[in-house]
């Protein structure tokens, strides 16, 4: 009875590379000795599968079909059966629809946490989506949380979750991976990546996807340039917007100074060569790449959307500026690679932020605790 660990599914849309699927994969590391774990990808899988097994879960891929798709349902149906899951954790909105019509299909009828990490843009009250909560999801979902608080904020506006129900529970990173003493300098990263010397260097991470808006960030590089200022774009990351950067990249005449190293594992390296973060997105939950950047003592130039104001904090932390103005971004982006001792300042200060309120420990143990509150009793679980 002591040894029985209960059984947590999270459902996901993909497991590419992103924010909720890096937080799914460290959580069910942290927790593999508390709980057994299983991760199923609505749409596709990716990157994580490997280490997602490595780190004791089991990985399903359910292969969702456009529109309503029953079958995928029947799927999640069955791994809830098979697997005999006490809690579901769905991530996002859609994963969330299809956790709560499965696991009322079968004699076993888990609990189910919603938790929402971003939101799409633009983002507006549906009439038909509010409906579907009230009527079908709110009264199945056991708990719901937000990654932030604007998050939580579009939940109860544009979703009409009520507000006592949605539960803020900030994104955590291991601030400690960025501060380590065998990091390499900015020289040694540099010379790697066959970067300038001389030259400062922006560093970008996050998916090359429409709600990123790099082009944004083309055009506040080509600006710089225009101001004299000899910056080098280096993107990390990858996606469907790839061509399409480098296309507007060509047409600004900034092509060869922006460099695309694809997805990386060893980011915290990579920061190392940098000057300052940059976050252009049109919209943001609470940004994992922002927090990793912020721990390696890097000030960061973002615009002022979503969850990014309560990341970063203007004019301590990094400079805000207006969602698709590029001048503003350039000039936030000039003022902070004119300014070493700025930079100094912004970074430390950015560093203790993350670790006084971003903390991956922190946000396992209230994870845990969630668990632990919905996790069925001893026993009735043998």
């Amino acid at each position: 009875m002591a040894n029985h660990r209960p059984t947590i599914l999270h459902v996901l849309h993909t497991l590419r590379r992103a924010g909720a699927e890096v937080l799914v994969k460290d959580l069910t590391a942290a927790l593999r000795d508390r709980y057994r774990f299983v991760v199923a990808a609505l749409d596709e899988g990716g990157e994580l599968e490997k280490p997602l097994r490595e780190g004791g879960a089991e990985v399903a891929i359910l292969d969702r079909r456009p529109g309503l798709d029953r079958r995928c349902t029947g799927r999640l149906t069955d791994l809830i059966e098979s697997y005999g899951v006490d809690i579901v954790h769905a991530h996002q909105y859609t994963p969330m629809c299809y956790a709560a019509m499965a696991g009322r299909r079968g004699r076993i009828r888990p609990k189910l946490i919603f938790t929402e990490h971003g939101r799409h843009y633009p983002d507006r009250r549906r009439l038909k989506r509010i409906a579907a909560n009230r009527l079908m999801f709110n009264g199945r979902i056991d708990r719901i949380t937000a990654v932030g608080e604007f998050v939580k904020r579009a939940l109860v506006s544009n979703e009409a979750f009520p507000p006592q129900r949605v539960e803020v529970i900030y994104n955590g990173i291991q601030p400690e991976r960025f501060e380590r003493g065998d990091l390499p300098d900015a020289a040694t990263v540099r010379r790697e990546l066959n970067l300038p010397a001389n030259r400062p260097v922006i560093l970008h991470v996050g998916g090359l996807r429409p709600v990123k808006d790099h082009g944004m960030a083309i055009d506040a590089l080509a600006h710089l340039h225009a101001q004299g200022c000899p910056a080098v774009l280096v993107l990390v990351g990858d996606g469907p917007e790839r061509q399409a950067i480098f296309e507007r990249a060509e047409q600004r005449g900034v092509g060869k100074f922006v460099k695309h190293l694809g997805w990386r594992g060893d980011v915290e390296r990579l920061w190392r060569g940098a000057d300052v973060a940059l976050n252009c997105s049109l919209s943001e939950g609470v940004s994992v790449a922002l927090l990793e950047a912020m721990a390696a003592g890097r000030a960061v130039a973002a615009t002022d959307v979503g969850g990014n104001g309560e990341v970063v904090i203007h004019g301590e932390t990094g400079l805000l500026s207006p969602r698709g103005n590029a001048e503003a971004l350039a000039d936030a982006l000039r003022r902070l690679l004119d300014d070493a001792a700025l930079r100094r300042q912004f970074g430390q200060a950015g560093n203790r932020r993350v670790h006084a309120h971003f903390h991956q420990r922190d946000m396992h143990r209230t994870y845990q605790a969630m668990y632990d509150c919905l996790r069925p009793p001893l026993s009735a679980a043998a």
